[in-house]
This record gives structure tokens, sequence and C-alpha cells, in this order.
């Protein structure tokens, strides 16, 4: 063979070569014609152009994250929680990724400004959320299946002010009453009081025997004064949601008599308040009476973590007093935290059947039961293992909810109202401020800003 043909052959043969490693056995379908939600997040793309997977094969797992600022809560959801969940949805891993409560705002917008967000946003109440929901990070969750389950007033801190859009799944509340040393009680002959009248007959019992002081808070951080006071007995006297809706409608005002009154019923605790309270922090409040060095303190359900571990006493709780002559009981049944869809998350689907999950009964007792003292929003029936938590709930089947009236819309303006009530309240209970100067100087403030429309 000539040296000519030799190279021609050799040719032909090189270029044949090149040509079958040019071509892919099976075209790759392009990137836009893969579902969204099936598409590799960016930060998980492959750095080789040559190497991007295609769409997720049936039964792949799917992960979605949390943003949440509950940290404490992390080993709950880890071990209770998330497992109930894959026993029916194995296909979806779950991940809670919590940040410090002080920095979660800040950090979780920067990550949804950033695009780099998880699926599950955690959402603090009323106006952190709405101004997420109005900035398009927060996808509309009003014809989630289960939502149904949830009371307008469970909704209403995570749902537009004009109420057509719900934006977060109610995760739970914490209720507000009064938690009293059953011991003392037992020892001074005294039962759980349901009046107005009966609550300082049975607060003159206790102050008259001396040892211990009959109400347990101080006014030094204000913001007692306001929640575990004002907020507490409030609804009683201005009609729970009657109220708070006539306050928001401008149908009623803070010099109203109904308002008066519960600042006149502050006033009237002064007595029987440790000595010093005055300069008493909320800390100083918990230490006290988890040491049994008081008899009864003005609480919200939180609470009942840390003094079923603090004290060695067995405990009670009883629900605000009504006032003479008053048949329905109200209480402070206060929307704290929910769930959202990040409007952004690359798992939609798998992220409302998640969502649509906590709206069920097991949900509802799971975490419930996790965490004394956070109720369930649902209308599921379920359960509590701790006695004192479900003394709280057991209230909603007895009274009528509502929610803190300074929370909605009424906190926008200066001056801030719900940081006006602190200051107000706390000055009330020092005998500074009489309760008609208290409402006259709440409202003025309110009428700077606020014109109800």
């Amino acid at each position: 063979m000539s040296k000519k043909l030799i190279l021609l052959s050799a040719i032909l043969i090189l270029a044949f070569m090149l040509s079958a490693c040019a071509a892919p056995a099976t075209p790759a379908a392009p990137a836009a014609e893969q579902p969204a939600a099936e598409q590799p997040a960016a930060a998980e793309q492959p750095t080789e152009a040559a190497a991007e997977p295609a769409a997720p094969a049936a039964g792949e797992k799917v992960t979605l994250t949390i943003e949440s600022w509950r940290n404490d809560d992390l080993k709950i959801w880890e071990d209770t929680i998330i497992p109930a969940f894959n026993k029916e949805h194995p296909e979806i891993e779950v991940i809670f990724s919590p940040s410090a409560p002080a920095e979660y705002n800040g950090a979780l917008n920067a990550k949804l400004e950033g695009g780099a967000a998880g699926d599950l946003i955690t959402c603090r109440p009323f106006d952190a959320s709405l101004a997420l929901y109005d900035a398009g990070y927060l996808a509309p969750l009003t014809d989630l299946p289960g939502m149904e389950g949830f009371s307008t007033v469970a909704k209403s801190a995570w749902t537009t002010d004009d109420g057509s859009t719900t934006f977060c799944v109610p995760m739970a509340s914490v209720i507000h009453g009064f938690i009293y040393n059953k011991a003392i009680f037992d020892e001074l002959g005294l039962s759980e009081p349901t009046t107005v009248d009966e609550f300082y007959a049975v607060l003159d019992a206790i102050k008259a025997d001396g040892k211990v002081p009959a109400l347990d808070m101080g006014t030094s951080d204000q913001w007692e004064a306001a929640t575990m006071g004002f907020q507490n007995i409030g609804p009683n006297y201005w009609n729970g949601e009657t109220g708070r809706e006539g306050l928001i409608k401008g149908t009623e005002k803070f010099t109203d008599p109904q308002y008066v009154a519960v600042w006149d019923q502050l006033a009237k605790w002064a007595p029987y308040l440790p000595d010093g309270f005055q300069a008493q922090t909320y800390p100083d409040s918990q230490n006290l009476f988890t040491l049994g060095q008081a008899a009864i303190y003005p609480a919200g359900s939180w609470e009942i973590s840390l003094f079923n571990e603090q004290a060695d006493f067995p405990m009670g709780a009883f629900k605000p007093p009504l006032p003479e002559g008053q048949d329905t009981c109200y209480i402070s049944d206060h929307t704290d935290i929910a769930l959202g869809l990040n409007a952004k998350s690359a798992h939609p689907e798998a992220a409302k059947t998640f969502l649509s999950w906590m709206t069920s009964a097991e949900f509802a007792e799971l975490y419930s039961n996790a965490l004394p003292g956070f109720f369930s929003l649902s209308d599921n029936d379920i359960t509590l293992a701790d006695p004192l938590a479900q003394e709280f709930m057991s209230w909603r089947g007895e009274c009528e909810s509502t929610i803190r009236n300074s929370y909605q819309i009424l906190s926008r303006g200066e001056p801030n109202l719900e940081n006006e009530l602190w200051r107000i309240s706390a000055q009330v209970i020092n005998g500074d401020v009489t309760p008609e100067d208290a409402a006259a100087e709440i409202q003025a403030g309110l009428d700077k800003w606020y014109t109800p429309q």
C-alpha cells in the first residue's frame, strides 16, 4: 500500500472517531422544559454545563428547609414533628434550620432579598409578616386544604387588612390567665375565684396571712403591666373581639368606660404586689413565684414549661375573673406563630403538602404536647398530657377567644400603641397616673396618627 493511501485511511478513521464523540446518544431536554419545582437550586447547579442533570426521577426525595427563630425547638422538630410527617411522606425531607431569635428578622430579610431563603418561613404575627407578603415574599394560602379548620380570629395575625388573603398557616397561640401555688391555697382553704369580688376576697385572705405577697408582678420592665395585666383581664370588660374591632373601626375609644374600668382594676392590684414591685423585673417575678415566695402569678401560658422545671409545689390556673353580673367570659388567646410558603420556593407543591399536614389533628396534638403552653390554633379536638396546659386550653370551650387589642393595625404609627400601653399601665399600677388620665393619654396618642377608615 502506498504512503498516500495509508495517510488517507488514517485521516478518515480519525474523522469518524471525532464525529462519534461530538453527538450524544440521547438529546437532553432543554432546561426550560423541566418542571420549575424540580429544577436544582442555583447553589446546587454543577459547575460544568455539560454535566447539567435532567429532572429528578419519580420517587426521588425533595428537600424542604424551614426558616425559624425558635432555636430552642430544634430537638422537637427533629425528634418528633418531622419523623411523624415522614411516616406519611417519606419522599419529602424536611430540615428545620433556625436562626438566633434576635437575628431572625434581619437574617431572613437578607436571605429573601438574595433568593437564598428556605422553602417554609416561620411567621411572626401581624405587621412583620404582612410586610413580607406585601413585598411578594410569601405566597397566598387562602385555598390551602385544611385552612377551613381555623377561625377568623386564629387567622387574623396572618391575613391582609381587607380579610381577603391568608398567607401563613397558624401554628400556635398563648393564653392569658393566672397561675397559682396550690399549697398556699390549700393551707388557707382558698378556692379558685371566678368573679372579681371572689378574686379580691382571695387576695385579701393571702395578704392577711402575711407570709407571701398575694400577687407576683413587677412594673420595672413595663411590658408585664400591659401584657399580663391590661391585656389579661381587659377582654372581659371590652367584650373581646367586639371591643377590639370597635377600636379599629373607631366606634369605640380608650376613653370609654369599659377601658377605664380595666385600668381601675390594675390600680387596685398595688397593695397586693411584693414590696418594691416598682423595681421588680420579669426574671425577678419568675424566680419569686417558682421559689414559693408568692401565691398568684398573672401569667401567659408560655411560663408553663419553665415553671414545671423550677417549681417544687403543685400549681393550678384560673381564668380572668368575671365582673359582677356578667355571664360571658373572654380570654386572650393570642396568635403567636405560623408557617408560610416562600413564594420563590423551588418545591411549592411539596411545601404545600407539608403545610396542609400542619392543619391536621396529628400535628396539633404533637406540637401542643411538645411545647406545653403553646396551643394549636386549629379546631381539631386534642388532649394535652400536661395538666396545667390542659387547664388553660379548656377555657376555649368555656369562653370567647380574642387577641391583644394593640397588635392589629393600631401599633403602626407614632406614638406606638403597644409601647404606650406598657408605659401607661405600669404608671397606673405605680399610682403615678389615674385610670381616667391613662385612658385620655392613650387615646390622644392614637388620635395623633390613626384615623379609622
